[in-house]
């Protein structure tokens, strides 16, 4: 049977790392990037990957979060593992000169899209009865010095996130299928960190549910 992984986030080093270790494992892999439309960063553009199925999400829209599921099962045939990855980018400014239309976006993005994506892969698990849902977020404190300007949106946004996947994890047990959740403490280890986590979904069953995994450098063979 073909393994259907869904993976969902910020492009940064880490999805990359994971995306690039389950094109490792799997022919296709269906995959929805955040699309990055904050004034102050740059605009990257997805790099080539032959094996991801790229979908195109409009995070605030929770039209669009049904359509990239519903586009992801119908390539992919079902979704067997969504791996979720908030690393929201930084905006570093003072409270009196935040911009406006970044503000609402990250809020509309990094916060109100993953409960929209979250609740339409719920409804897909849930009437399966089967399926993994595998949050994962960076715990990698900012290092900002005293006198640097500091990001005050990315750190909200992903203390949303972190909020959410508590709530998750604390009602996994409710659930006919599996939620677990990965933090990373460790930046410029992604790819080991990307092996950790697959051999960790692999292992799961629904004793494993509800669970928090941390990976760092005192527990790398977790």
């Amino acid at each position: 049977m073909i393994r259907g992984i869904f993976i969902a986030g910020n492009e940064s080093a880490l999805s990359r790392a994971i995306e690039t270790e389950a094109g490792s494992r799997v022919e296709q892999y269906a995959a929805a990037l955040i699309p990055n439309r904050l004034s102050t960063a740059p605009k990257n553009i997805p790099q080539e990957n032959e094996k991801r199925i790229l979908l195109e999400w409009n995070p605030s829209s929770p039209i669009s979060a049904r359509t990239i599921v519903l586009a992801a099962e119908n390539r992919l045939d079902h979704i067997d593992e969504a791996i979720l990855i908030c690393s929201p980018p930084s905006i570093r400014s003072s409270a009196a000169h935040l911009p406006l239309s970044d503000v609402e976006i990250m809020v509309n993005d990094n916060i109100k899209g993953w409960f929209f994506l979250i609740r339409e892969l719920a409804i897909v698990f849930t009437n399966r009865k089967r399926g993994t849902l595998s949050l994962v977020y960076p715990d990698i404190p900012s290092g900002t010095g005293k006198d640097d300007t500091a990001d005050i949106l990315g750190p909200s946004s992903l203390a949303s996130f972190r909020s959410l996947t508590q709530g998750l994890l604390s009602a996994a047990h409710n659930e006919p299928y599996i939620t677990t959740g990965f933090s990373v403490s460790e930046a410029g280890n992604e790819q080991t960190f990307a092996s950790f986590l697959f051999k960790n979904i692999d292992a799961l069953d629904k004793r494993s549910s509800g669970k928090l995994i941390k990976f760092g450098k005192f527990n790398l063979f977790k």
